[in-house]
């Protein structure tokens, strides 16, 4: 410490008890701060390998259903050509080899895996070892793989399972080759053969990388025994290699489905974050890891920031405590150099004033005058000087023309109330305004302010316009609108009524988005005028906001001149505007009320009008309306269902029933759309067209879409594997942005691959917000979700956005189908549809199917599927399930029925 800081804390510590405890308390602040920072840093770094975990869990997740979706996929194909063994009637290893060792073989294999482009290549092996047929070439490669463990197993091991995943090196490409092979085998359970297909680690890697987590993290796909059969970062020597060999915390994550925690790596040795997922269908584990020290990466950056901060802090702390110490003590010797330049600030802050300032002493001689005040009336500083009387300086002013007026009453009235505080503003002869302020002194003396508040005058009055007129028409505003109204609800004479004219401008969004505002503000300033025009003189024109005018019409006596008035603004209004050279015509949608008729009070016959001016907008807009008593019952109602709709939404009040879609090719049920019911305990089940309009226009449609979806996938889960489920989503849903999440949160929650889950959207959707909604769209066919396109043909771009994105299917409006059987039916339409879906490898599905007559024209025509009463109703979820059963068994029946038929044929 230097000599003058020991001296500083010397004249602290010994002088000054203050400024000790000054000292005292910034100490303990500077150690708070240090406390404090080391807290944090341990805070942000337990969240930073939290949040690492969490990472690391959601990346094995993606990793589990992707794999166990696509080994799905080829154990499919597996089973198809056990099947197609069986059916063929082969039945001995000997036939097995001659049978399925053909090109026909080669072809209805290549057919199966080109359906699947990602699955690579299958080979078919005979009970010897030999490869006899592939997908891939033709002829077959000659190789066996009589040698091989797995092939032992299956062929001497009849207890073994039927699936093998094995790693082993590639006769072919001599690298490492993931091996998926199952065991077929005769009537009598000899073995026949195998089919099998190999994955090079590389397949998987690739796809690791994609979803590789940063500097240090690694991805592996290992067998639940241990074996490592694929990893990303990529090492050869790993390959294969058994890893549940290891200490007991190395081989618990074998034997669990999930795991997420910490463990030293066997492989570089290194503390790392595990997580760790098994696959459901398949004995695969998926594990994703990265370093400790790369999950504290961001730590660090937070902590060196942390401890610059905290130790700024200090820094600044300690310097504004040493500022304040030396200010302290220094305060005497400032203080006598303050008074010293006392004098010259005053002068300078008086002659600086913007107003014009005076100071007279009891004899009314002038002591102090600034430049202000010389300059506001330029007046002569000789003349204008300490020393002369209040009366000289208006003479002067009177005689160089800056006073207007008798100069002796002015000073005589001046002089008479100088005693008490007074306020005046005067005109000059140049058209300023000049507001003068006299404060009375207790000598006897007075102090005059004068300042020029010409602008500021002018500023008040335009504000106090703007305060009441509308500033792009300059018609009275709303404030001023209700005003007048009330004063005129007040003066109703008897015999004479008033109407309240509200005039919506139709369609005067669609000028702004497709003009600009520009042109929509000549517009509004057109129809402002033209109001303005067919209004009465003793009528109120009013702009209210947006495109929404008012008219207060007074001394009506009959509903002909309220008419009369309606016809001359419908009149003036559909006249053609010239907008900045845009020839515009409009309408409008007018609702009226009469006071007293329809009520007296202000606030009641705003929201009677406005009541009246909607009622219009409902009956097509271009028209107007008196208010009618049902229009207010009408609000009442809609408002007590939307109450009730919120109480059952948040107790349970409403149900999903499911209407199940029907094939037209085989008459399986190939799926069912999921939609909400509402059973109200005193109206019954309330419409879905009730109830929706309701919920969309309130924001309630959110909650119920993600209800539905969660509930809905939760209960098809444990449907048949063949069934999806339809889930219609509104254009609200797709606005939250938050869509996407909810839906793979709901498949995830259900355990319901996404390939079954088909979202129903209808062209709203992308109307409203077509980028976005594509986008979106883009981004549920990437996780595996189909999309459909409901009620086809009912908007005005369906053809634009089947060529922008490729839906899985089409609904046809139930509109096409109930007349599909007449004479001048839909039936063209549907065809067009039909051929339209299938050259865009879409399927059809015809909505509100009633008839046997609809049903055969549908399946003529080549629509896909049908769904509507003739085949069911929509079912509660118990009730659809039964469905299901019945269904499946009468269509077993009815093909064991046609099957003896051609039999006995």
């Amino acid at each position: 410490m230097t000599r003058y800081g020991s001296r500083l804390l010397d004249q602290v510590f010994v002088r000054s008890g203050p400024i000790r405890w000054l000292v005292v308390g910034g100490a303990l602040l500077i150690a708070a701060i240090a406390v404090g920072a080391t807290l944090m840093a341990q805070n942000f770094r337990e969240r930073a390998l939290r949040n690492s975990g969490r990472e690391l869990e959601n990346t094995v997740l993606l990793l589990a259903h992707h794999f166990d979706q696509q080994l799905q996929d080829f154990a499919v194909i597996q089973k198809d050509f056990i099947d197609h063994v069986r059916l063929t009637g082969i039945t001995t290893a000997e036939d097995y080899r001659k049978r399925l060792s053909g090109q026909d073989t080669h072809r209805l294999l290549r057919s199966k895996i080109e359906a699947l482009p990602y699955m690579g290549g299958v080979n078919v092996i005979d009970a010897d070892g030999n490869v006899i047929n592939s997908s891939t070439v033709w002829p077959a490669p000659k190789v066996n793989v009589a040698d091989r463990a797995y092939f032992r197993t299956f062929r001497y091991d009849p207890n073994s399972p039927d699936v093998l995943i094995a790693p082993l090196h590639s006769r072919i490409s001599g690298a490492w080759t993931i091996l998926i092979v199952r065991r077929i085998v005769g009537p009598n359970g000899e073995f026949m053969g195998m089919i099998g297909r190999g994955i090079e680690p590389a397949n998987f890697e690739k796809f690791f990388e994609s979803v590789l987590l940063g500097e240090g993290a690694t991805i592996s796909m290992l067998h639940r025994d241990g074996t490592l059969l694929a990893r990303y970062p990529h090492s050869s020597e790993m390959m294969g290699k058994n890893f549940k060999t290891g200490p007991f915390e190395q081989q618990r994550i074998f034997g669990l489905d999930h795991f997420a925690g910490r463990i030293t790596s066997p492989v570089d040795g290194e503390d790392r974050l595990i997580s760790a997922r098994a696959l459901p269908h398949f004995p695969i584990l998926m594990m994703a890891t990265t370093t400790r020290a790369a999950a504290l990466t961001d730590w660090r950056e937070q902590i060196f920031i942390l401890i610059s901060v905290a130790g700024a802090s200090a820094l600044a702390i300690a310097g504004v405590l040493i500022a304040i110490v030396r200010k302290l003590l220094e305060q005497h010797r400032l203080s006598r150099e303050r008074l010293t330049l006392e004098k010259l600030r005053l002068d300078r802050a008086v002659n600086n004033m913007t107003q014009g300032l005076l100071l007279f002493d009891a004899s009314q001689r002038l002591v102090v005058c600034n430049q202000r005040y010389i300059e506001m009336y330029g007046l002569s500083p000789e003349v204008v000087k300490p020393g002369c009387s209040f009366h000289d300086i208006i003479a002067h002013r009177k005689a160089t023309g800056s006073f207007s007026g008798n100069a002796d009453q002015y000073v005589a009235r001046v002089l008479r109330d100088v005693h008490v505080r007074n306020s005046m503003v005067v005109d000059t002869s140049d058209g300023r305004s000049i507001h003068i302020l006299n404060e009375p002194l207790a000598d006897g003396g007075w102090v005059a302010t004068h300042e020029d508040v010409t602008e500021r005058r002018r500023i008040e009055e335009r504000i106090t316009h703007l305060a009441h007129y509308d500033a792009l028409t300059d018609l009275p505003n709303r404030a001023m609108f209700h005003e007048h109204l009330r004063e005129a609800l007040s003066g109703i004479i008897g015999g004479e009524e008033l109407a309240v004219h509200y005039i919506d401008i139709d369609e005067f969004k669609g000028v702004n988005d497709a003009l600009g505002h520009l042109v929509g503000d000549e517009l509004l300033k057109a129809v402002a005028a033209s109001l303005d025009r067919c209004a009465g003189p003793t009528d109120f024109v009013a702009r209210l906001g947006g495109d929404e005018f008012a008219i207060v019409q007074t001394g009506v006596t009959s509903v002909d001149q309220v008419n009369e008035l309606v016809a001359r603004v419908f009149a003036a209004i559909r006249t053609p505007f010239d907008c900045m050279g845009h020839h515009l015509t409009t309408d409008a949608s007018i609702g009226i009320a009469l006071a007293p008729r329809h009520a007296t009070a202000l606030d009641q016959i705003l929201k009677n009008a406005d009541m009246a001016m909607y009622a219009a907008k409902a009956a097509g807009r271009r028209t107007h309306r008196f208010f009618e008593q049902a229009m207010d019952a009408r609000v009442r109602e809609r408002r007590q269902l939307e109450i009730d709709l919120r109480h059952a939404i948040a107790h349970g009040g409403l149900e999903v029933y499911y209407q199940p879609c029907l094939s037209l090719k085989d008459d399986r049920i190939t799926g069912c759309e999921a939609l909400v019911r509402w059973r109200h305990p005193e109206r019954g089940m309330v419409s879905p067209a009730e109830f929706i309009p309701i919920a969309e226009d309130t924001g309630l449609i959110n909650e119920i879409g993600e209800w539905v979806l969660t509930t809905a996938c939760r209960e098809a889960a444990s449907w048949p594997d063949d069934i999806r489920l339809a889930v219609n989503v509104s254009p609200v849903q797709f606005k939250s942005g938050t869509l996407v999440l909810k839906i793979m949160a709901a498949l995830a929650a259900s355990n319901l691959p996404a390939s079954r889950l088909e979202l129903e959207i209808t062209e709203a959707v992308l109307i409203r917000d077509d980028e976005t909604a594509l986008a979106i769209l883009h981004q549920l066919r990437a996780i595996g979700v189909r999309i459909a396109l409901d009620d086809f043909g009912t908007g005005y771009s369906s053809l634009s956005y089947l060529h922008r994105f490729p839906f899985d299917k089409i609904k046809i409006d139930r509109g096409f189908v109930s007349d599909i059987a007449g004479p001048d039916g839909s039936s063209s339409i549907v065809q067009a549809v039909v051929n339209l879906a299938s050259a865009r490898r879409m399927t059809t599905t015809a909505e509100g199917v009633e008839t046997e007559e609809q049903q055969r024209l549908l399946r003529t025509l080549g629509c896909s599927e049908m769904q509507g009463y003739l085949f069911s109703a929509a079912k509660p979820a118990d009730k659809v399930v039964e469905l299901f059963a019945l269904h499946r068994s009468r269509l077993a029946q009815r093909r064991g029925h046609e099957g003896r038929r051609r039999e006995a044929g």
